[in-house]
């Protein structure tokens, strides 16, 4: 019991001391070693450099790549105004009464895209407050807004995203990004469409009790730091966002700044599912090599090769809009070290609570939440360590380093299809995931200089209810009908 204890008091004080600001690169490692000393006769030296070290040290060399590309990739796209394009063009498109779902999918495009949801969150919120100040919808949406469009069905439900959230169960599954893609959709589908009736039903009761953009704040905070400002398209047929005072090169049009992107989910889809497939690949069985097999590879493979392609392709297509090319280059690639050093401390915190003998306690209790079907026990376990991490890929990582061998045998015995697995590992990161110390929703907040008090609830829901709703959803009907 005193080890069942340890841990939990070890996973709070992670959880507590994140919100509280402090760096995981700190915490994953010190509170590791909490959780070994209340085992009494664990190591804490060898379970630091044997356990947590080599965890964290296997995530980084499986995934870096990933982070590399999808970072240098967001920087790119911001530096050469790609980003800036889309946002507009749909803004425009949808116009001032749409001014909630224009945001949304504008956020949504980016980052099924490849591009980082932070990055999206800097180029997106002077694009929303500029409209939603035109339309005087209240400014504590936007956080929701921006969050439901880049922390939720594009990062863990729609078939081939690039996001890491869809790349960690590849070699635990053998599958590819593409697993389960008629449930992926449907899950998509569902977090959207509750997102967007919660939001709408939140304006529309702001808007009867006379609440604006803000109380007085409208004329206190300006224009946003891009200083845009909205003009009616001709015809009435929406609005355009037009450049004050600036002189930053001429944004591509829209085709070339689309182009990228659907390049991204393009041969992402032709390397994992015709090119790498017809490869012999016999020499993968050879002892440098791992061995490995073609399967546990060809996800990751298809990833590195779809955003090397297209980062060659957005250099291309906009070598001379990019001031400094050296800069944002070196700026994405440094843009990858944090997160990935962050998720990987906390696969190595995972891998030493792992290894402890009271966890085999509770990874017991987990298997016999729902005997017979793993889908539901595989849902609570990942949800809850994201929740507890702070962080989706965190919280997966550590319960497929934990659990996931033990969940794959589980799944054949019942005959359930990887792919299915892959898809419900993939929607269940994100729900508890956005808790109030996630970093990401404390980063969206302090751009859009608000307070959880202000706009955690509407977060809340879209980010954590609506996700909820659709991995039920999902869960349901691949226990029925199988993957589709």
């Amino acid at each position: 019991m005193i080890g069942i204890a340890g841990i939990l008091v070890a996973l709070v004080l992670l959880m507590y001391l994140a919100y509280r600001g402090f760096s995981v690169l700190l915490l994953a490692p010190l509170l590791a070693a909490l959780a070994v000393l209340s085992s009494l006769d664990a190591p804490v030296l060898a379970s630091y450099t044997q356990v947590f070290m080599k965890a964290l040290g296997n995530f980084i060399v499986l995934y870096f790549p990933l982070f590399l590309l999808g970072a240098v990739f967001g920087k790119l796209m911001e530096a050469c105004g790609a980003a800036g394009t889309i946002a507009h063009w749909i803004v425009g498109r949808l116009g001032q009464r749409r001014a909630i779902l224009a945001i949304v999918l504008a956020c949504a495009v980016l980052t099924y895209g490849g591009v980082s949801l932070f990055v999206v969150a800097f180029a997106v919120y002077p694009v929303a407050a500029a409209l939603f100040r035109e339309a005087n919808l209240p400014k504590r949406l936007i956080p929701a807004v921006i969050a439901l469009g880049a922390f939720t069905f594009t990062m863990t439900a729609l078939p081939g995203t690039p996001a890491i959230q869809n790349a960690i169960p590849m070699p635990y599954f053998k599958t590819t990004p593409f697993a389960a893609p008629g449930l992926g959709i449907l899950a998509g589908i569902i977090m959207l469409a509750f997102g967007i009736a919660w939001l709408s039903r939140r304006a529309a009761a702001a808007a009867r009790s006379g609440e604006g953009y803000g109380d007085g704040e409208a004329e206190a905070e300006q224009r946003p730091a891009l200083d845009k400002t909205l003009r009616p398209l001709a015809h009435g047929e929406g609005y355009d966002l037009m450049e004050v005072g600036t002189h930053a090169p001429i944004r591509p049009g829209i085709a070339i700044a689309l182009l990228p992107i659907v390049l991204v989910v393009v041969l992402n889809y032709v390397f994992s599912g015709i090119v790498f497939p017809a490869l012999d690949a016999a020499y993968l069985s050879q002892p440098k090599y791992g061995p490995a097999t073609l399967d546990q590879l060809i996800g990751v493979w298809s990833i590195i090769c779809a955003l090397f392609l297209s980062n060659l392709c957005l250099l291309a297509l906009n070598f001379t809009r990019i001031a400094d090319i050296r800069r944002a280059l070196d700026d994405g690639a440094s843009a990858s070290v944090l997160p990935i050093f962050n998720t990987a401390s906390l696969v190595g915190f995972g891998a030493v609570v792992a290894s402890l003998p009271a966890f085999g306690l509770i990874r017991d209790a987990v298997f016999h939440i729902a005997p017979g079907n793993p889908l539901i026990s595989l849902s609570i376990t990942v949800n809850i360590l994201a929740g507890i991490t702070g962080s989706a890929s965190g919280g997966m990582s550590i319960a497929l380093q934990t659990l996931g061998a033990g969940y794959a045998e589980l799944a054949r015995a019942a005959g359930i299809a990887p792919d299915l697995l892959h898809r419900v590992t993939a929607i269940a990161t994100g729900g508890l995931d956005a808790l109030p110390h996630n970093g990401a929703v404390i980063t969206l907040l302090s751009i859009c200089k608000l307070g959880h008090r202000d706009a955690y609830l509407d977060i809340f829901m879209v980010a954590v209810v609506g996700p909820l709703a659709a991995l039920i959803a999902v869960v349901a009907l691949g226990t029925w009908f199988g993957s589709f």
